[in-house]
């Protein structure tokens, strides 16, 4: 099929590149390389610099290529800093996927596959079934429900066929380590590369589950051609929920192979962030079902898979934004000070 993957050249968008290419179908891939690295996109693909934050240039693309298949994985998954960027967050997730939306329709598109998050449960009590209301904390998280809510509506009058996917904490090799904002994993192991330690926001108490990239791109792959599944919503990820401070824990023994841990790379603890949920992880009954999803790689083999490609690639210098929307003295201070 005639496919296009947005996101293409980030951490879950190019892996699910490598898998359809593949399966040998023609793959367009895009991505506006915010987030993303070109090294990560597969020379077999299509491959278009395009920021979907422009209207005009998006739909002159999407009337070029016309898509029969489309998988949505562009974001900007902004989560807690999303309160200090509301505009821009709204913007790249909302605004990008109705510029991408509208055309795709237009030139009869046959599937969507949209990426959505767990960030739409908000703080209800976990797991988090797909039958639950979506009840988002955050601006993020709004603009997540937003783009379900829209994919359904125009389903409904324009008659293509879509999967929504809420994927757990995805982690793994090709993750951007640079980010200083998400991705804890991928922050700890970044943190203990450049020999500094990292930091545990409020408690460490919170609880979430993690899903290693390989749990991951089979089941997206799956929906977007499984006709049995058109129409459904997905939670996709391991049910097994872990604190913050026993993620902190492995990612150190993994790091160390059990040695002891240098006093200056132990963790310290900061105040809480804004509106971050304490606890978030979800129920996979409903996944298990239909995709026959199965959990292969344990956290501790995952975390060890991951540093195995973080020693390789080398530490990342980490990358700031310099503006928001809205300054405040809520701004962690991991983020204000740059301490991270």
């Amino acid at each position: 099929m005639r496919t296009l993957v947005t996101g293409a050249a980030g951490f879950m968008g190019s892996h699910l590149v490598d898998a359809l290419l593949e399966l040998n179908h023609e793959v367009y891939a895009v991505d506006d390389l915010s987030g993303g690295y070109i090294e990560n996109v597969n020379p077999k693909s299509k491959f278009k610099k395009l920021d979907l934050r422009e209207t005009k240039e998006t739909a002159d693309y999407i009337d070029e290529i016309k898509p029969e298949l489309v998988f949505h994985l562009a974001a900007d998954a902004a989560l807690g800093r999303s309160q200090f960027i509301p505009i821009s967050s709204t913007q790249r997730n909302l605004l990008a996927y109705l510029n991408l939306l509208v055309p795709a329709i237009r030139n009869g598109m046959k599937k969507m596959v949209l990426t959505s998050s767990m960030d739409v449960y908000g703080d209800q009590t976990s797991p988090f079934s797909e039958e639950m209301d979506l009840k988002p904390e955050d601006i993020y998280g709004i603009s997540k429900a937003a783009m379900e809510e829209v994919t359904h509506a125009l389903a409904k009058v324009h008659k293509y066929d879509y999967v929504i996917i809420r994927p757990h904490n995805v982690y793994g090799p090709r993750q951007n380590m640079a980010d200083p904002y998400r991705n804890v994993i991928a922050i700890f192991i970044n943190c203990l590369l450049n020999n500094k330690n990292f930091y545990v926001y409020g408690d460490g108490e919170q609880k979430r589950a993690f899903s290693f990239i390989d749990d991951f791109t089979p089941y997206i792959l799956k929906a977007g051609f499984d006709d049995k599944v058109n129409g459904e919503v997905f939670n996709i990820g391991p049910c097994q929920e872990t604190t913050i401070n026993n993620l902190a824990n492995i990612v150190l023994e993994q790091f160390f192979d059990g040695k002891e841990i240098p006093e200056n790379l132990k963790p310290k603890h900061v105040p809480p962030r804004p509106l971050e949920v304490k606890e978030a992880w979800c129920t996979v009954d409903k996944a298990e079902k239909l995709l026959d999803y199965k959990t292969t790689v344990s956290l501790e083999e995952g975390i060890k898979k991951m540093i195995e490609w973080a020693r390789i690639k080398g530490p990342q210098q980490f990358k700031y934004s310099e503006n928001y929307e809205l300054d405040s003295d809520k701004i962690p201070s991991t983020w204000k000070e740059k301490l991270i």
